[in-house]
């Protein structure tokens, strides 16, 4: 008599979280994976249709315990004005970039630390360095340094082992859109990562490529205790569509908004996802290119608790794998 035999492979990448917040390139904001050109700070007087509805973006660095030397926060293009800046009519704008360490950076004691809640209290820290830049030359397509900084100077997290640094940049003039970029590094004239350094945000406002064929991504993590999600997306202005990919799932499309709008939708958490990262891919539209797009998204957990968006994701990018089932046949 035959017999059936039947093969069960599991096909899941497991993937170990480390206590340290990461590893490697984590220090480029937006990260090397990510494919994001630039982060998006408007003044104050802007027009939240143009895709900022804050006027304000909060990003923390997460320096290693083990890491001893000094580090430096670069930004590239600071200034407002130029060739990737957004122009409304005339130059008017000013951003103010503040490094903040010391006691109340760490977003787990101090909620509005995470910049999802307007009120003062996101600047809460010791104030270590901070300059203000309108439109200038010196700085157009050129980097910015400040520090050196000292890793104790941060706010300590168990977490992740870690000291924590935040950065805020704030539209205190004007109304048009600043684009630039953050660099964690050694050096002060070069970008040195550090290893084992991280970045992230929980409110992450965006542009998208000017192409067709781009599809950027951002990782949130998921801790334990995550039954489901809460994504919220800001001013999509119809650009195609927005996908959840995981180890478990293979492309979730998700609700997108229109211009000036928030959108939100749920989704569902397994076990196989916890403990580790998702990835929130943007696909712009194919049919006709829709020009200089600026995207907010923020996650919540079932518990309302806001998710950390890595630069470097946590445990690596994740990549679906289904469950394979092989049975053999009949004799």
């Amino acid at each position: 008599m035959g017999s059936f035999r039947k093969i069960v492979v599991l096909a899941l990448l497991l993937i170990g979280v480390e206590c340290a917040v990461s590893r490697g390139y984590g220090q480029a904001v937006p990260g090397t994976d990510e494919n994001i050109p630039y982060l998006v700070t408007f003044g104050k007087d802007g027009e939240t249709s143009w895709g900022d509805p804050h006027f304000y973006q909060i990003f923390f660095f997460a320096i290693p315990r083990d890491y001893t030397g000094q580090f430096y926060i670069r930004v590239f293009d600071p200034d407002c004005g130029g060739e990737h800046d957004e122009l409304k009519f005339t130059w008017n704008t000013r951003t103010l970039f503040s490094v903040y360490g010391g006691q109340g950076v760490d977003p787990n004691f101090n909620e509005e630390s995470k910049g999802l809640n307007k009120g003062d209290n996101y600047k809460k820290g010791n104030l270590l360095a901070s300059r203000a830049f309108g439109e200038d030359p010196r700085y157009d397509d050129q980097w910015f340094t400040f520090g050196p900084f000292n890793p104790t100077s941060g706010d300590f997290s168990e977490q992740w082992n870690s000291y924590l640094f935040k950065i805020v940049s704030e539209g205190i003039a004007g109304d048009d859109g600043n684009m630039f970029r953050y660099f964690l590094s050694k050096e002060a004239d070069a970008n040195v990562p550090i290893e084992g350094g991280n970045a992230f945000t929980y409110s992450y406002t965006f542009r998208l490529w000017n192409e067709n064929q781009s599809v950027s991504h951002i990782y949130p993590y998921v801790d334990t205790g995550v039954v489901y999600i809460r994504q919220r997306n800001f001013d999509w202005d119809d650009d195609g569509k927005i996908l959840v990919v995981s180890r478990y799932k293979q492309g979730i499309e998700l609700e997108v908004s229109g211009e000036d709008e928030w959108v939100e939708g749920r989704v569902p958490i397994e076990q196989a996802e916890i403990g580790s990262s998702l990835d929130f891919q943007f696909h712009k539209r194919q049919d006709f290119l829709v020009r200089n797009n600026n995207v907010v998204i923020t996650i919540e957990s079932q518990r309302g608790d806001a998710l950390p968006f890595f630069s470097s994701p946590i445990g690596g990018v994740p990549v679906y794998q289904p469950v394979i089932q092989v049975r053999q046949k009949p004799r």
